[in-house]
């Protein structure tokens, strides 16, 4: 596989123009507008049944399908509320901003170095908190949420190609051997990344898993 997935990664067309600013391809447009509907659409169930669980304490989310899968463990927790308010509340917020910037680019928007910076910014503390997230759900609360796994995999997703389109266009400077193989081997690291959460889910909880006592 080259860079066919993304296809700003090869396209002259989503290079910088001469007002200085940096456009991108159709590929990765659609990728930000699909990983943020998808991070959006996490975002709102959640707070759909976090409404329900305030209502009604002794509500059961529907993504709760046994004692690991149990989103209801997730939002009755402190680490849901890190901020002092639903965690997916910021996600409301954020992955539609996303989703505006994909849609933007699709439209033929460009922008300046400081945007592209604020952008790979934005998705570094997303990254960074969603791994936090997977810590405390896999090792102090103990439970999993599908809508939250999603929004971390939507993030994940999201972080590894702006910042691989940021190198391609030298908005982040990297050495000319790093850039070329992460141009020409994009999918490896998100591929590497969620399969390592994968295989951390699978070890927590193996006996469970396995059906072993």
């Amino acid at each position: 596989m080259t860079t066919a997935a993304v296809d700003d990664v090869s396209s002259d067309r989503a290079g910088e123009d001469p007002k200085g600013t940096t456009g991108s391809g159709r590929g990765f447009a659609l990728l930000l507008v699909i990983s943020g509907l998808a991070g959006l659409l996490a975002s709102w169930i959640i707070t759909i049944d976090k409404i329900k669980l305030l209502e009604d304490p002794n509500f059961e989310p529907g993504c709760s399908l046994n004692p690991i899968v149990a989103c209801g463990n997730i939002m009755k927790s402190e680490q849901a509320e890190a901020f002092g308010f639903p965690n997916p509340m910021l996600g409301l917020v954020t992955y539609a901003m996303v989703v505006c910037i994909g849609v933007a680019l699709l439209a033929g928007a460009g922008f300046r170095r400081w945007f592209w910076l604020g952008l790979n910014a934005g998705t570094l503390f997303g990254v960074g908190f969603c791994t936090w997230l997977q810590y405390q759900s896999l090792y102090n609360i103990g439970s999993l949420c599908l809508w939250c796994c999603l929004a971390w995999v939507a993030t994940i997703v999201m972080f590894c190609y702006v910042t691989t389109h940021n190198i391609k266009h030298r908005i982040i400077r990297a050495p000319e051997g790093l850039r070329s193989a992460l141009v020409e081997f994009h999918w490896v690291p998100p591929v590497l990344w969620i399969g390592i959460i994968g295989m951390l889910i699978l070890t927590r909880w193996w006996d469970f898993w396995t059906g072993q006592s």
